[in-house]
């Protein structure tokens, strides 16, 4: 599992320390015991460690979907570090490799599992994902097959982004995106960025990206959208916003990614959609939605949904290796790992407005 901790090395190391989620809108630095290091498990240094939505949900409501926090842990599950030690079994990894940390540990005996689609595994420990332990720790214990090595010229920090790409991966995967496809990507927060940027990596020939914020569309314009649309909350605007994306896509929506989830987007992305074409859920933002699904059924607009991911890492580092995806224009805040700054990154995300992915650097 994702196993945390605090080391305690022959040589007298240093006391592990990892950022602990006490309480509503409370993290204390605190030490974390590392476990005995397995035979084919990896003791990692934590070099930088993203800050998910999922996090920020968890420090203001102890709660995000359907997981509850029910006792002090660990945060943080994007994350990339430097192996520190090897079990006896490994054989790939040597310490000194920089790896990026794929975060869940599925049981490899379950019916999703042996089918392969382990992201859905009833019993996944997932870092950062009550009851686990994440990895805002300088050091954690974790499977060496999760662990994969960093190219020449990826950088630690682009390693932990490889988590949040995953998910614009497994989209992208999901939807059939090809050279083809025509994009709408509804929202421009972190998750419909690297969705958009999966999209392109996948080859969609234009794509079209609406936010209700001009800050983050401005983003998504310079980082490659063929057009941006500024939107609205108001549901009554539906209509009028879907002939504009309609405009702006120049012919047919193929797919649309709701990289939010609320009853709007939804709408929104069931109606611009093309018939036979395919909207794929990704964004959690209403835990449940009405929607028109009964006009969009008449036009076989096919719906899919995501959960986090599966088999995603070594493409996001094969994208990063070779420049077909860039996300070091994403990364806007960094912090080091002391209480105060801790602290200031959390509230620095929570805020949003221009921060896009606050970055830890250990």
């Amino acid at each position: 599992m994702g196993k945390g901790g605090k080391s305690e090395g022959s040589n007298g190391e240093e006391e592990n320390m990892a950022a602990w989620l006490v309480s509503i809108n409370t993290l204390k630095i605190q030490p974390f015991k590392l476990p005995a290091l397995g035979p084919y498990d990896v003791r990692v240094r934590m070099k930088a460690v993203g800050i998910c939505g999922s996090d920020v949900h968890y420090l203001k409501t102890l709660r995000c979907a359907d997981f509850v926090v029910k006792e002090p842990m660990v945060i943080g599950h994007e994350c990339a570090g430097v192996i520190e030690e090897v079990g006896s079994d490994v054989k790939d990894l040597v310490p000194g490799d920089r790896v990026a940390l794929e975060p869940g540990i599925s049981c490899w005996k379950c019916t999703q599992c042996k089918e392969g689609r382990y992201n859905l595994c009833p019993d996944m420990k997932f870092f950062a994902t009550p009851p686990v332990h994440g990895s805002l720790a300088n050091q954690v214990v974790h499977p060496a097959d999760l662990c994969f090595k960093l190219p020449e010229n990826v950088s630690l920090e682009e390693g932990a982004m490889c988590e949040p790409l995953s998910v614009g991966v497994h989209a992208c995967r999901r939807a059939n995106i090809g050279p083809e496809t025509n994009v709408l990507v509804m929202g421009a927060g972190p998750i419909g960025l690297v969705t958009m940027l999966a999209a392109r990596a996948f080859g969609a020939p234009r794509i079209v990206i609406v936010d209700v914020d001009d800050s983050r569309l401005s983003v998504a314009k310079e980082l490659g959208a063929d057009e941006i649309i500024k939107v609205s909350i108001n549901i009554q605007d539906v209509e009028g916003e879907v002939e504009s994306i309609q405009k702006a896509m120049g012919g047919g929506v193929d797919v649309s990614f709701d990289c939010a989830g609320f009853n709007k987007t939804m709408t929104t992305a069931l109606t611009a959609t093309r018939a036979g074409g395919k909207v794929c859920l990704v964004g959690m933002g209403h835990h449940e939605m009405t929607v028109p699904l009964t006009p969009a059924a008449a036009r076989e607009v096919d719906v899919v949904g995501i959960f986090r991911y599966k088999n995603t890492w070594p493409l996001c580092l094969e994208f990063l290796r070779s420049g077909k995806i860039d996300v070091k224009p994403l990364i806007t805040h960094r912090f080091g790992f002391s209480q105060t700054e801790v602290e200031e990154a959390f509230e620095t995300s929570a805020r949003g407005g221009n921060a896009i992915k606050v970055m830890f650097n250990l």
